[in-house]
C-alpha cells in the first residue's frame, strides 16, 4: 500500500547553492542554474505560551511569515522548546511556593505541541495544515527539525504560522506549576534552488479531535490534471482519561488504547492499521540528580519531571518528548486519477472521555 512510518528525526544537511542577484523564477519548481543565497526567517523568539486564559498567548501564539518565491531546494523548520522546570539547578533560585511541588512557572506535564499553517478565519473553513505534531517532554527542553520543502514549493508566499501547547496550570502546585508555561523559538531556513519535485497541489483535508467512533464523513478533494505522483499524510495520536477496555487498553483511554483506524478514498479502503508506539522506553536515559542542596534521585534525562514508568509506557502512537511523524501513502492509484475524490477515516472505537487528534494532507506532484 506504500505506507511508511519512521520515528527517527532526520538531521537535515543543506546543500551549497550558487548565488545570484537575479530573481527566483515561478512557483512550484524549475529554476535556473543560479539562485539567491539561503536565508532565515524568525518565526518565534522565546515566545511564552501561558496556561491562564487572561494572560497573553494562552495555549497558542501566532506569527505572519513570508516564505518568499519558489523554487526551493530545501526548506526546514527548526524548533527549540525551553522549560523553566529544568535543569534542576534552577530550583535553587526559582523555588516552589510553600506547599507546592513545583516552581510556579514550571509545567511539569507532557502536553500536545503542534505547529499549524493558516488556521481558518471562521468555523467551517478549510482546515489548518498541520506542519508537525509533537508531545512536550515532562518538564524538559526539546529540539527538532522538520522538512517543509514540498510545502514551501507548493505554497510559497505569505502565511500565518500558529504554535499550540495544551498547557494548564495547577493552582495547588501538586502535579504542575501554579503558573506553568513554555518558551518556544522557531525559525525557517530557506535554500533557494531547483526543487526536488514539482508540487502542483497541497490540500489540507482534516484537522480535528475525534471523540467518538467513526469519522467526520467523506471529505472532498481534487486531483489536478498533470498529477504524476502523490502523497497522503495522516497524523494521529490518542488522548484522554476515559475508562479503557481490558485487553485493548493498558491504561486510561484513549491514550493507552489500541484502536483500528481505516482510511478510505472514494469509499474504498486504502489501509487499515493500529497506531501504537512501543518504543517510548528509548526516550529515557536514566540520570541521577547531583545538584548540591537537592535530593538525590534518578530521572529520565529526556523527561526529567516524569515518573519513569509513565515515560517508558507504550501509547497510542506517541511518546513524551518526541515528534509523531505522519503515516504516508505514496503513488496509490486512487490518489493519482485527475478529478473529484473523497477522503475519509474511521476509528473503530473511542471511549467516553477519550479522543484522537487527527490531521491529513494531500500532496500532488507533476513531472
Amino acid at each position: 500500500m506504500g505506507r511508511r512510518h519512521g520515528y527517527a528525526l532526520l538531521t537535515l544537511v543543506f546543500a551549497a547553492c550558487e548565488t545570484s542577484t537575479g530573481g527566483t523564477g515561478g512557483g512550484g519548481g524549475g529554476g535556473g542554474a543560479s539562485h539567491p543565497d539561503p536565508y532565515e526567517i524568525e518565526v518565534f523568539d522565546a515566545v511564552r505560551i501561558n496556561s491562564h486564559a487572561e494572560q497573553p498567548n494562552f495555549q497558542r501564539a501566532s506569527a505572519t511569515v513570508d516564505f518568499g518565491p519558489s523554487p526551493f531546494a530545501k526548506a526546514t523548520l527548526h524548533v527549540e522548546l525551553e522549560s523553566t522546570c529544568y535543569p534542576f539547578s534552577k530550583w535553587l533560585e526559582n523555588t516552589p511556593p510553600a506547599g507546592h511541588n513545583w516552581p510556579a512557572d514550571c509545567d511539569a506535564f507532557d502536553r500536545n505541541f503542534e505547529f499549524l499553517l493558516d488556521p481558518p478565519a471562521a468555523e467551517g473553513g478549510r482546515p489548518a495544515l498541520e506542519l508537525v505534531r509533537a508531545i512536550t517532554p515532562f518538564g524538559g527542553p526539546m529540539r527538532f527539525e522538520v522538512d517543509l520543502t514540498d510545502l514551501a514549493n507548493g505554497l510559497p508566499g505569505e502565511h500565518e504560522i500558529v504554535t499550540t501547547i495544551a498547557t494548564w496550570s495547577d493552582a495547588a502546585g501538586i502535579v504542575s506549576g501554579a503558573n506553568g508555561g513554555w518558551n518556544v523559538s522557531a525559525r525557517l531556513e530557506m535554500v533557494p534552488g531547483e526543487a526536488p519535485r514539482r508540487v502542483i497541489a497541497v490540500v489540507p483535508l482534516a484537522n480535528l479531535n475525534q471523540t467518538s467512533a467513526g469519522g467526520p464523513g467523506p471529505i472532498p478533494f481534487t486531483v489536478p490534471e498533470g498529477t504524476r505522483s502523490a502523497r497522503l499524510e495522516y497524523r494521529v495520536t490518542g488522548h484522554g482519561g476515559g475508562e479503557g477496555e481490558f485487553g485493548i487498553c493498558i491504561g486510561p483511554a484513549d491514550e493507552f488504547c489500541k484502536r483500528t483506524h481505516t482510511l478510505l478514498v472514494d469509499g474504498e479502503e486504502l489501509d487499515s492499521f493500529v497506531p501504537w508506539r512501543s518504543d517510548c522506553g528509548d526516550n529515557c536515559t536514566v540520570t541521577r540528580n547531583d545538584v548540591t542542596g537537592m535530593a538525590d534521585f534518578e530521572y529520565c534525562l529526556e523527561n526529567p519531571c516524569g515518573d519513569m514508568r509513565s515515560v517508558r509506557a507504550s501509547r497510542a502512537n506517541w511518546c513524551p518528548g518526541t515528534v509523531t511523524p505522519p503515516f504516508e501513502w505514496s503513488d496509490v492509484d486512487a490518489l493519482l486519477a485527475p478529478g473529484s475524490h473523497t477522503f475519509s477515516f474511521d476509528i473503530g472505537e473511542v471511549a467516553d472521555g477519550g479522543s484522537w487528534r487527527v490531521s491529513a494532507v494531500y500532496y500532488a506532484f507533476g513531472e
